[in-house]
C-alpha cells in the first residue's frame, strides 16, 4: 500500500494504492497494456500450434498475416501467459514486465533482421514478423514507462515520491495546510454568516422601529403643546 509518511534521503520501495486518484490510473493503465499485448499474443501462438507446423522449420506457415511455426507459437503462448500474469498483479510488477518484454522484442527483431532468409531463422521469421516485433516492442514499452519516466512527473505520483521523498513530503505538508486553511476560513464564514431567522429577526425590529417613530412623529405634529403651545395666556393680544 502507498503511504503518505516519507523518511528523507530514503527511497521505499513502489507500491500502488488504487484508492489514490493517480495510483488507480497508473494501474488501470499498466494491466490494459499487459492484457491487450497478452491476449494477442496468445491468440497468435494458439491458432499456430492448430496448424501443426514443424518447430524448427524455416519455411513455417501464416497465421494472422505473420510467418510462424511450432517454436515461435509455444514461445508467443509463453509470452502471452506471462503478460496475464502482469496484469493480474498490476502495478509496479506489471510496468516493469511490460518494459522488458519491450526492450526483448525490439532486440528479437534486430536479431531476427539479421537471420532472414538464413539457415538458423529458427522462429520462421519474415519481414512482417520483424515489423510487428518492433511495433509490439514500442507499445509495451509505452504501455510500461507511461507515468514512470518523464520530467515533469506530479508530486503524488507513487514514482516521485520513490525517487524524490523530501520534496514529495515538502509538497504533502503543503497540500495539507491548504487544505486545512481552508477548511478553517469554511467554518469561520459559516459561523460569521447571520441565520436566516436573526435577518428576519432585524428586518422585523427595523420595521417596528420605524413604524414607532412615525407614530411619536405624528403624535408630535397633531399635539400643540409639542410645538409649545401650553394655553390661551400664550395667545398675543
Amino acid at each position: 500500500m502507498a503511504t503518505h509518511v516519507l523518511r528523507p534521503g530514503t527511497r521505499r520501495r513502489i507500491a500502488f494504492d488504487d484508492h489514490l486518484p493517480v495510483d488507480h490510473r497508473l494501474n488501470t493503465f499498466y494491466r490494459i497494456g499487459a492484457g491487450l499485448m497478452g491476449l494477442f499474443l496468445l491468440a497468435f501462438g494458439i491458432l499456430g500450434l492448430t496448424n501443426k507446423v514443424g518447430f524448427f522449420t524455416t519455411h513455417g506457415d501464416t497465421v494472422m498475416g505473420l510467418n510462424t511455426n511450432g517454436s515461435l507459437s509455444v514461445l508467443s503462448i509463453c509470452v502471452g501467459l506471462l503478460l496475464f500474469v502482469g496484469m493480474v498483479i498490476g502495478g509496479n510488477f506489471a510496468s516493469t514486465l511490460n518494459m522488458v518484454f519491450g526492450v526483448l522484442f525490439i532486440l528479437n527483431g534486430f536479431l531476427n533482421l539479421a537471420l532472414l532468409d538464413g539457415r538458423y531463422n529458427f522462429l520462421a521469421f519474415h519481414i512482417q514478423n520483424v515489423l510487428f516485433s518492433f511495433v509490439v516492442g514500442v507499445l509495451l514499452m509505452f504501455f510500461g514507462m507511461y507515468g514512470r519516466v518523464g520530467s515533469a512527473l506530479p508530486h503524488d505520483n507513487p514514482y516521485y515520491k520513490a525517487r524524490h521523498p523530501e520534496e514529495a513530503e515538502r509538497a504533502e505538508r503543503i497540500r495539507a495546510l491548504r487544505e486545512s486553511a481552508s477548511a478553517t476560513a469554511l467554518q469561520q464564514s459559516h459561523r460569521a454568516a447571520p441565520t436566516p431567522k436573526a435577518v428576519e429577526d432585524t428586518g422585523t425590529k427595523a420595521v417596528e422601529d420605524t413604524e414607532t417613530k412615525a407614530v411619536e412623529t405624528e403624535t408630535k405634529a397633531a399635539d400643540p403643546k409639542a410645538k409649545g403651545f401650553k394655553g390661551p395666556g400664550d395667545l398675543e393680544p
